[in-house]
């Protein structure tokens, strides 16, 4: 404000004040005040793009099954997007056009959003390592991401071949491992054959413990003839596994379990096998 026009403000203020009262006096000057106020613009600082890194850096994916790494990035204005492979510093994507001659990476971006999505279709092994989002600034900024593709192995204990005694209980453990979740359903076959545990034969159930290692426990009480044969356990995100039992009458085998029970890696609490046992029994 110029001295001149302060000077007159002062004037006008004092002789406002004179014929009005203090009240309207201090309502005028208010208003002038907000009135001023209100010309300033206020101060915008473009800080420029900027990654959101509350996002998990790791990502764990299955072989095959397709698998995505998000980037989302603030304030990108008109900039351009690209998808980097640190193996060999190959180029992916460029904004949503595919860069390389691997059509299973593909660059998604929704124009509502903030998000750069790569998407691998069929990820195998050799897919692993480090990838890149990265911004064509000057010079160019990145948000690195770390992909493990991984196949989950299945182990059942014992086999291939287990031996066990006409009478005992049959223990079968089948364990799942490095599995990005537990698998959603495990299947139990004999002999090619859904086991079903509600039929007449009786005394045969299943427990599946989920986890980082996913167990699931076969057990089969009072071994028979009819029972030998071959046993397979089938996660439904995983391959099978199958195992051979023979059910022996007297024999003893080098290779029969001790006592006509396996020795387990994954042992059942004493407590829940005989909660097991009783609720399987006819």
């Amino acid at each position: 404000m110029f001295p001149l026009e302060g000077t007159l403000l002062k004037v006008a203020l004092i002789s406002m004040f004179a014929s009005t009262g203090w009240s309207r006096l201090k309502r005028h000057y208010n208003e002038y005040s907000v009135s001023s106020d209100s010309d300033v613009e206020p101060l915008v600082i473009d800080r420029g793009p900027y990654f959101e890194t509350s996002v998990s850096r790791n990502v764990t994916a299955l072989v095959g099954k397709t698998t995505y790494l998000g980037c989302r990035i603030r304030n990108l204005g008109n900039r351009t997007v690209s998808w980097i492979r640190h193996r060999d510093l190959h180029l992916l994507t460029v904004g949503r056009f595919t860069y390389t001659s691997d059509q299973r990476f593909v660059s998604i971006h929704n124009p509502m959003t903030e998000d750069w999505t790569l998407q691998i279709r069929y990820p195998q092994r050799r897919d692993s390592g480090i990838y890149e989002c990265q911004v064509g600034t000057t010079p160019p900024m990145g948000h690195t991401m770390i992909l493990s593709v991984v196949e989950p192995i299945t182990t059942l204990l014992g086999g291939p071949e287990m031996y066990i005694n006409k009478g005992s209980t049959m223990n079968l453990t089948c364990i799942v491992k490095h599995s990005p979740e537990p698998p959603p359903a495990i299947y139990w076959t004999h002999n090619s054959q859904e086991i079903n545990y509600d039929s007449p034969r009786g005394g045969v159930s299943v427990i599946t413990e989920k986890g980082d290692n996913t167990v699931s426990y076969l057990l089969v009480q009072r071994a028979r003839d009819s029972d030998s044969g071959k046993y397979t356990c089938n996660p439904s995100n995983a391959n099978p596994k199958t195992l051979v039992v023979h059910v022996l009458n007297g024999e003893h085998p080098a290779a029969m379990q001790h006592g006509g029970q396996l020795r387990l890696e994954y042992p059942l609490s004493a407590v829940l096998l005989s909660i097991l046992v009783a609720v399987a029994a006819p």
